[in-house]
């Protein structure tokens, strides 16, 4: 059976980090594209970055681009979502994702999704 599963969410002062895990099973990421997402209460989930799975390019979202820095290791099978700086209005449900469009930051093109995993950031 197919799961994503992330990891690394809680509760943080501003100015913290955060790093998330996403780690799969039932699949490896070998050719897809591993994308991180977010929802903030009461608003659209936004597209944040991706890793592609031929190269390990990554690609941002402008909003998030020099905080935000996805990596992932291919023996652990878990895709990375660094996370610099935080503010109160990062606070969101962060999700993962896989899909087949190396480098593209458009939801309709990844299939398989995780749970999620809440970040709060508050003092």
């Amino acid at each position: 059976q197919r799961q994503l599963v992330e990891s690394g969410g809680g509760l943080v002062q501003p100015g913290g980090s955060l790093r998330l895990s996403c780690t799969a099973s039932g699949l490896t990421f070998d050719g897809y594209s591993i994308g991180w997402f977010r929802q903030a209460p009461g608003k659209e989930r936004e597209a944040l970055g991706c890793i592609s799975s031929s190269d390990d390019s990554t690609y941002y979202a402008h909003s998030v681009k020099g905080r935000f820095t996805i990596s992932r290791d291919n023996a652990k099978n878990t895709v990375y979502l660094q996370i610099n700086s935080l503010q109160p209005e990062d606070t969101a449900v962060y999700y993962c994702a896989t899909g087949v469009v190396a480098g593209s930051l458009f939801q309709e093109e990844y299939d398989y999704w995780g749970q999620g995993t809440q970040v709060t950031v508050s003092s």
